[in-house]
């Protein structure tokens, strides 16, 4: 099997996959974070080239660094990084700034006082590589909170060799601190979409991989509760749960073809020791009914009466009981008939010529019932491959059953038509019907709704039928009727 199509390789697929993507992910990220580093040094050395620049044209000019920043474009394209530009002279005071609350201040007397550099707020952190001595690192005032690379920012302080002495730019930098931020979250946003789509991946496999083993649970406590029809639909994966279920499907498959025929052979088996059975008890009831048969006929001979209204009692009394006496005779025959193998004698028959020869049993009760026979044939002269002896009996039960149901008048129909190479014959009535809880019951053996019936016409009419390679259905509606079907093949041309 296709290893790609087994759960274990989907599963190393998958995890290839997502490890390939978050190590692709992380070289983007590193190519990104390296290219914007590299363009936020060069906007901070702009920035910084920019501050310097103007410093040093305060020191050499006469224009203060609030008049500058407005004459300079280079100022405008990096104010928003350039918190404060400080000119420090060579005594440590602040010469110019473009704060103008750090600025120098005239008095009317013509002095001017100046704020040391010591004096200014705490600046942001200066940074290790300065060219500053630590005499002059000390004299600055950096907040011992604020650590180098603080996200408020940086001071530059740039040494400038003047006639009157050293002096010193300080460009004072802001960080961007939204910057820093979204470039904080930008990784762990990439990390956690890796993250839910291998969660989400997992969960699907998960999911893939228990949801059929729950059916396999589900559907092996139907078996185990006797239910061998239970089919698993996953058998139609091509991993290894379809490949269960599969061999699951097969295993039901195969119970339940035993469970048939562990029926069959006790339904054997049964009808095996009934007939046997059934063939002893037979023998030993019909002898004395014959005998009591043969009896009744010489007393009707012999012993008659002389007086009329006697001799009517008597002949009454002795035809009724040799009437109970057949009906015995055939009871048992009806039971010797359906416990015993069948002898079919297979030959080609004429259909309409078999249930015309039935239908004259029925004739006369028909009559006397106020009963309307029709036969229909569709196709002319249909011949079936069967006995006529064993299907004119199936014919005489349902007719006879028809008439039985239609005691105050009705129709019996016959239509014989030819259905896919088959004979189909259907035997319709317009009596009281069958009752919907007994249609399932009819063709079981010893079910009847009569009170003197045997339950064994209909099942050994369907025994005849299947022993044709023939099939009998029923259809029946309450007060309107009902019809049976049967379909008998017929002979290949």
């Amino acid at each position: 099997m296709n290893f790609l199509n087994t759960f274990r390789g989907r599963l190393l697929l998958v995890f290839a996959v997502l490890l390939i993507a978050t190590l692709a992910v992380q070289y983007y990220l590193n190519i990104q974070n390296e290219r914007e580093n590299g363009e936020r040094r060069e906007r901070v050395e702009k920035a910084l080239v920019t501050g310097i620049t103007l410093g040093i044209v305060s020191i050499s000019s006469n224009d203060r660094l609030i008049q500058l920043k407005e004459k300079s474009s280079k100022f405008q394209e990096h104010s928003n990084r350039i918190a404060d530009i400080f000119v420090i002279d060579y005594q440590w005071q602040v010469y110019d700034s473009l704060n103008d609350q750090y600025n120098p201040k005239e008095f009317t007397d013509g002095t001017t006082k100046y704020l040391k550099l010591g004096e200014l707020p705490n600046l942001p952190p200066l940074p290790d590589d300065v060219e500053l001595t630590a005499e002059e690192r000390a004299k600055f005032p950096v907040s011992a909170e604020n650590a180098p690379g603080d996200v408020h920012g940086e001071t530059h302080p740039v040494p400038v060799q003047t006639d009157e002495g050293r002096y010193i730019v300080l460009v004072v930098l802001r960080s961007e601190r939204g910057g820093v931020i979204q470039r904080a979250a930008l990784p762990l946003l990439y990390t956690l979409a890796v993250m839910l789509a291998s969660t989400l991946a997992g969960v699907f496999l998960v999911w893939r991989f228990t949801q059929p083993i729950k059916n396999l649970a589900d559907a092996a406590r139907r078996v185990a509760h006797g239910d061998l029809s239970v089919r698993l639909t996953d058998a139609e994966r091509t991993d290894e749960i379809g490949r269960l279920a599969a061999r699951f499907n097969e295993m039901t498959a195969n119970l339940e073809k035993t469970r048939q025929l562990e029926q069959q052979l006790q339904q054997a088996e049964k009808s095996a020791v009934v007939g046997r059975l059934g063939s002893a008890i037979a023998h030993e009831i019909r002898n004395p009914l014959n005998y009591i048969n043969l009896t009744l006929d010489h007393l009707r001979a012999k012993f008659a009466p002389a007086e009329e209204p006697e001799r009517e009692t008597f002949e009454r009394l002795t035809a009724q009981l040799k009437k109970e006496v057949g009906r015995i005779n055939g009871q048992i025959t009806d039971f010797l008939r359906y416990s015993r193998p069948v002898k079919l004698n297979l030959q080609p028959v004429n259909i309409r010529g078999v249930i015309e020869d039935s239908m004259r049993i029925v004739q006369a009760q028909a009559e006397e019932q106020n009963v309307t026979i029709s036969i229909i044939e569709r196709e002319n002269a249909l011949q079936v491959f069967g006995d006529s002896e064993n299907l004119r009996s199936v014919f005489n039960n349902l007719f006879l059953n028809a008439a039985q149901a239609m005691s105050e008048g009705g129709a019996l129909k016959v239509t014989i038509s030819n259905a896919d190479d088959a004979a189909q014959i259907e035997v319709a009535d317009t009596g009281g019907g069958i009752p919907p809880e007994n249609l399932d019951k009819i063709f079981e053996p010893y079910f009847s709704t009569k009170e003197t019936g045997t339950g064994l016409g209909l099942a050994i009419v369907k025994k005849i039928v299947e022993d044709h390679n023939g099939t009998i259905e029923v259809a029946s509606k309450l007060n309107e009727g009902t019809v049976f079907t049967v379909i008998l093949p017929t002979v290949k041309k």
